[in-house]
């Protein structure tokens, strides 16, 4: 009799989280992208937001809020202060703001792990006409023709993460900077730009056409359905890097507990769907689900490999 209640005990003090993790959401949930339409990780949360819609009977809306390196977007999840609109995206540029810009706009502890989702697939790409055919042809040549190997990635830890390299391997090398990922592509292809760090998504209508090469991935696995060693396998693990995106939600959204499990959980079951996972892969985008705490430990990861490169260029937190 004593074991029965203690067992009823138990299950009676797990009611209220079950019961609050079940009426979240009340009305409609708004996922903000920092990306345009179009991106990988906006044609994933959209694959996402509709599997959400019908497991939890509310409409999942996908927001696109592009512009200032994710600084837009992530301003209006802040002030929204809302439980039901959350920041769903990289993570790259959170990580690499304390290092770019000259005043934080807001303090990244205020944005809460809520779920990791997946990686984009970051590739190494060249033009076809350069004629290289390895990542070491390009290094060779870089070091060999100095200050004539033009370079570019999208995201600002990037940057960094092949600055670092090139540092490291004595190499002079110079980046170029673009607004524009296309303009970088079209440059790519005539050969003024020489080496291109990018989601795959980015660059693969012109692979497919033929007229640029991708050398490796610098994520650190081997890509399904990609033929491409990773920079790790060939000799260059400081080239290293996997583009995360997960959910956040604001600190001052007071986002329930029981309710950032539920959030992770049905994550998770929809990524378990080979059917999302092969359109997953389409969009370039690796399954990658994961809890709060588990996105948590990705993202300080994430923390301390941006302190390690950022330290080979001299670069420290400016905020």
């Amino acid at each position: 009799m004593k074991k029965l209640s203690v067992v009823l005990a138990v299950l009676l003090s797990a009611l209220p989280l079950a019961s609050l993790a079940q009426s979240w959401p009340q009305r409609p949930v708004k996922l903000i992208l920092p990306l345009g339409p179009g991106s990988g990780a906006d044609i994933g949360a959209r694959l996402f937001a509709d599997k959400l819609t019908t497991r939890w009977g509310q409409a999942v809306v996908v927001e696109n809020r592009p512009g200032g390196d994710g600084v837009i977007a992530i301003n209006a999840v802040l002030s929204a202060k809302d439980d039901h609109t959350l920041l769903w995206g990289p993570t790259a540029a959170i990580v690499g703001h304390p290092y770019t810009l000259d005043k934080m706009p807001y303090d990244p502890k205020d944005l809460v792990p809520v779920a990791r989702v997946t990686s984009t697939v970051v590739t190494l790409a060249v033009p076809t006409a350069a004629g290289f055919n390895s990542l070491k042809d390009v290094v060779d040549y870089a070091r060999r023709e100095r200050g004539k190997l033009n370079w570019t990635t999208v995201v600002s830890v990037t940057d960094i993460v092949l600055e670092a390299f090139f540092r490291k391997a004595g190499i002079e090398a110079v980046r170029v900077p673009y607004k524009n990922p296309t303009a970088a592509v079209t440059d790519l292809v005539e050969n003024r730009l020489q080496l291109y760090s990018s989601a795959y998504a980015i660059v693969r209508p012109q692979l497919q056409g033929g007229r640029i090469k991708l050398l490796a991935v610098q994520n650190r696995s081997r890509v399904q359905g990609l033929d491409l060693p990773t920079v790790a396998e060939l000799g260059f693990p400081d080239l290293t890097f996997d583009g995360l995106v997960g959910v956040m939600a604001a600190r001052g959204s007071n986002l329930p507990d029981a309710a950032r499990d539920r959030i992770a959980a049905d994550i998770k079951a929809i990524a378990a769907d080979p059917v999302i996972a092969e359109r997953l892969v389409a969009t370039a985008q690796i399954n990658n689900p994961g809890n709060a705490a588990e996105f948590a430990a990705s993202m300080d990861e994430q923390v301390k490999n941006m302190e390690a490169v950022a330290r080979v260029v001299g670069m420290t937190p400016k905020n």
